[in-house]
């Protein structure tokens, strides 16, 4: 049931959400916003306890910003586990992911799980590697789907009375353009995706270009997911 106030204003994370105009502006797949936010959790051991933040891009990336933070402000014991969730408006870049593995490496309790609304540069190859790196190295990377957008909705943005169940419900579309691209990268096939904007109107165009290695590879209910690819039935 929607709460007919908000958040709750003795939520200990009510200074911590975001404004509902910075979570559309940075998390809506289809803009191309040059900024970057990051949504986190973190939960140590078995304690049911989740504490959560937000991030924004400064001199540096948002993700070398919370592995400064982090380590700076946490001392972690090995015998603890710790699971963080990160909730990025864009992918890692191949620094990022470099930095990444890094810190992972260095705390072997640690577990991350990614969740991106877009992914950045996506044609370039050193991000393309950055991404399977990690992958590589135990990280799960995943495109935001709608139930990570309700659940950020609910838990990092100080939505208005009554709205805790309306998010803004973007088009289906382009979160599955960007997970055929993320399974294009995974698989170490070419860009499949192709994205172009005209400065003039600040129109942002998204089409598919596949090849013949994508339909030889990539799973058909991928492909078919889309609704824009139709393959070719054959009967027995």
């Amino acid at each position: 049931m929607a709460s007919d106030k908000g958040p709750l204003a003795a939520d200990a994370t009510l200074r911590r959400r975001i404004q509902p105009w910075e979570f559309e502006a940075f998390f809506d797949p289809r803009e191309l916003r040059k900024e970057a936010c990051l949504l986190y959790e973190i939960k140590w051991g078995m304690s049911h306890n989740i504490w959560r933040y937000s991030g924004k891009n400064t001199t540096k990336h948002v993700e070398i910003n919370f592995i400064e933070k982090f380590t700076s402000e946490r001392h972690l014991r090995p015998s603890i586990s710790c699971s963080i969730v990160w909730f990025l408006s864009w992918s890692p870049c191949w620094e990022c992911s470099k930095a990444i593995r890094e810190f992972l490496s260095q705390h072997p309790n640690v577990t991350l799980v990614i969740y991106v609304a877009r992914l950045f540069q996506h044609m370039d190859r050193l991000n393309r590697q950055g991404l399977r790196d990690l992958i590589n190295s135990g990280v799960t990377i995943q495109i935001m789907r709608t139930s990570e957008y309700d659940h950020c909705w609910r838990n990092f943005v100080n939505y208005p009375p009554g709205k805790e169940a309306h998010w803004p419900r973007y088009p289906l579309l382009w979160m599955k353009l960007y997970a055929l691209e993320l399974h294009c990268i995974i698989l170490s096939l070419p860009p499949c995706l192709m994205i172009s904007r005209r400065c003039q109107n600040q129109l942002t165009f998204f089409r598919l270009t596949l090849q013949n290695c994508h339909y030889q590879m990539i799973p058909p209910h991928i492909l078919l997911a889309t609704g824009l690819v139709q393959l070719p039935v054959t009967w027995r």
